[in-house]
């Protein structure tokens, strides 16, 4: 499987972006997805950075325009910061990354 490239994005696109790129860089090699590439971003810049980067998804924190991410699967990933429910939320995301990334 090729890198998987994911953006992340919180309100101010440091802590709390950056544990949940690793959290899920962590769960997501236990499901058997080793290589991923995560970008990390202000919420604010959020359509900017996935029209620039075109990640195959995108996780959050932080409220996001969804409405024009339609091309985009997005994630919310609080349990990723609070550890309650991360391993559903990363299943959910390694199923996602197995039925639709390909080489």
């Amino acid at each position: 499987m090729r890198t998987v490239k994911i953006l992340s994005a919180c309100g101010t696109g440091v802590a709390t972006s950056t544990v949940a790129a690793e959290t899920c860089r962590r769960l997501l090699a236990e499901r058997g997805i080793p290589s991923v590439d995560i970008t990390e971003c202000k919420a604010i810049e959020i359509v900017a950075r996935a029209e620039m980067i075109n990640p195959d998804l995108i996780i959050h924190t932080a409220e996001v325009p969804l409405d024009k991410l339609k091309d985009y699967k997005c994630f919310r990933v609080l349990e990723f910061i609070t550890g309650f429910g991360a391993e559903e939320v990363a299943d959910q995301i390694a199923d996602y990354i197995k039925a639709t990334v390909k080489d």
